[in-house]
């Protein structure tokens, strides 16, 4: 049974391809489209799981929705009724929009469809998931785990923000939710607005900022914006926020309390957004810790799957694993909508059509998340050529071992292998890679290759055999979703003058052998990179270990801020020719920047909108 699960309209629209329970392609709208979050049908992304499954739209069994968009209208007019007439502003906004295409997204569905197979009859065909459901789905149902227990956090689905779900073989029971307006995600992502980051993207840089502050105002938010019980429940005090009726995320209310506007987002940031932001990351550990302490104490399941927004929040992950609350940990790597996708083709499968499921609890279904495109060699050569581009084709042996010399040499290396990533992290698919023995590689890449703030920090990718000697962790981390600290014999320890540093007079302070990927806490977001599911990235890591004794490479995604992660050897060559990047390893085609026309290079500095 084919099942095509789609995930549109509201932010990060993707596609996703199950046969027989088996994820054969998965992909978001973005890389296709080049429009970050990109929102609209997935129309591009259907037609690649199409053409990897070699079948056509009408040889698809059923087409499976992420959400129910009419629960989802009655939230938005059961809000309106609650906090009339405050709301009114906001809801005259949304109503039109409403009546216009999302109330009717059944219809619009068909249309899409029909557009793809004329005279196609879908309305057997289409299957719709809630929102909640699809996110527990796409984490439990791809985990490892024959039994987990699932907690799913986001800012709204229909009405569910919070949920926790029970999987066992191929069935998954939701058991409860927390209600809109009482939102983890919203919570977070109302300090996004008011330190001055875009909500939907931004909150990862408020994550990336909180090292450099003081947890200052952690008691203030317990006290004043949320009501948070010992197993995890909690309420906001909506008295501090606007996102229910008004336009914006928090008020004058909340402005007050926190001494002065939002920040907007050409305003220097200070440390009391460092503050600000240390503080909002502390209270979402401490909602995650207690809602995972109570789970795990009142359902005693040995594995625990996360999904939603939230769960992107590898900070709070790491804590969760430290705490050993449970034996084992999966997070879905598209955690947030995208990953819907996926979830509701998997419900589909299992929930809708009581579809079989195995589970070793050991192997996941995800395939390492490289669930996008591949390109042939022959088309990588044709593509570069047409590009413009300058190249010389290396045998692999050859390829690695001359990209192991480039990194060692401090030189930044695009990377495009194999298929594209699924989700938002590059997992050394679609990689800019850097040595993460440089005191300067961190800087280098932030301002002069991904054109970014100079405070987000780096990943590491390092072998997975090595991972204990390096950090302190015991644990797979294939999707970048887990932060644990270097490890203490790695760490370089601060002097009397460095520890007295404040705020971003931290960054440039090196911490241990690993400075480029070790944060100002001490801690990394870490990618295990295992053998048998990215053998060409494990071998490149391989190569640089041995030339240099470091097992461990910089990994951050292969695309400017703002841009979508490239897709097509094009793109590539395009950001390697907007960028200071020294290097290009697309397939086996190896360039050089300094071979190419100096006429095809590119300014991408203000080329896509600031996320």
């Amino acid at each position: 049974m084919r099942i095509l699960g789609l995930s549109a309209f509201y932010h990060d629209s993707a596609a996703a391809l199950v046969d027989d329970g088996r994820i054969v392609a998965a992909a978001q709208e973005e890389r296709f489209t080049r429009r970050k979050h990109d929102d609209s049908f997935p129309r591009h992304a259907i037609g690649y799981c199409l053409e990897e499954a070699g079948i056509s739209l009408d040889e698809v069994d059923f087409v499976a929705f992420y959400d129910k968009p009419f629960i989802k209208f009655e939230r938005l007019l059961e809000t309106y009724i609650a906090f009339a007439p405050r709301g009114f502003s906001s809801f005259r906004l949304a109503l039109p929009l409403w009546l216009k295409e999302k109330l009717f997204q059944k219809s619009l569905l068909k249309k899409k469809l029909k557009e793809i197979v004329p005279g196609f009859d879908w309305e057997k065909r289409l299957l719709f998931a809630e929102h909640h459901q699809s996110h527990a789905a796409s984490a439990f149902f791809a985990s490892p785990f024959e039994r987990a227990v699932v907690l799913t956090m986001d800012g709204v689905g229909e009405w569910a923000t919070t949920s926790v779900a029970l999987g066992e073989g191929n069935d998954l029971r939701m058991l409860r939710e927390i209600h809109f307006p009482h939102s983890v995600g919203l919570l977070y992502s109302a300090m996004t607005y008011y330190t001055g980051f875009k909500v939907n993207s931004g909150e990862y840089k408020v994550m990336g900022l909180a090292p450099y502050g003081e947890p200052k105002f952690k008691q203030q938010i317990l006290d004043n914006l949320i009501d948070l019980k010992a197993d995890g429940s909690f309420r906001l005090n909506m008295d501090y926020f606007d996102f229910a009726t008004g336009l914006r995320m928090t008020n004058a209310k909340f402005d007050a309390l926190f001494g002065g506007p939002a920040r907007k987002p050409e305003e220097l940031l200070t440390q009391h957004h460092m503050d600000l932001a240390a503080s909002i990351q502390a209270v979402t550990e401490e909602i995650v810790l207690r809602l995972a302490r109570a789970l795990a104490a009142e359902t005693g399941e040995k594995n625990l799957c996360l999904a939603g927004g939230v769960a992107l929040n590898c900070v709070a992950n790491g804590k969760i694993l430290r705490e050993k609350l449970f034996e084992s940990i999966w997070v879905q790597p598209a955690a947030g909508d995208a990953g819907g996708a996926v979830g509701a083709a998997l419900a589909g499968y299992h929930l809708f059509h009581g579809g079989p499921r195995t589970a070793d609890n050991k192997h996941d279904k995800m395939q390492g998340a490289y669930l996008g495109p591949a390109f042939a060699q022959g088309d990588i050569e044709k593509r570069l050529t047409a590009a413009g581009a300058k190249f010389t084709v290396l045998d692999d042996t050859a390829m690695i071992d001359t990209l192991a010399t480039d990194l060692a040499a401090e030189h930044a290396l695009g990377w495009f292998q194999g298929r594209m990533e699924f989700g938002p992290r590059a997992l050394g698919g679609r990689s800019i890679i850097g040595d993460p023995r440089s005191p300067r590689m961190q800087s280098t890449l932030n301002l002069k290759v991904k054109y970014r703030e100079s405070f987000r920090p780096f990943a590491p990718a390092v072998l997975r055999e090595d991972l204990e000697e390096w950090f302190e962790i015991d644990s797979d981390s294939p999707y970048m979703l887990m932060v644990a600290d270097v490890a203490k014999c790695r760490q370089r320890p601060m002097t009397d003058a460095e520890s007295s540093l404040f705020g971003i007079e931290k960054l440039n302070v090196p911490r241990s052998d690993i400075p480029a990927v070790t944060h100002v806490d001490y801690s990394a977001r870490i990618q295990t990179v295992h053998v048998d599911t990215n053998p060409r990235f494990h071998a490149l890591l391989s190569a640089f270990k041995q030339k240099t004794g470091c097992p461990v490479l910089v990994n951050t995604s292969f695309n400017v801020r703002g841009e979508p992660i490239v897709c097509t050897p094009e793109d590539a060559f395009r950001c390697f020719m907007g960028t200071e990047l020294d290097v290009l390893a697309v397939g086996n085609c190896y360039l050089r920047k300094q071979d190419q026309d100096p006429a095809l290079r590119l300014d991408y500095t203000n080329v896509f909108e600031r996320d």
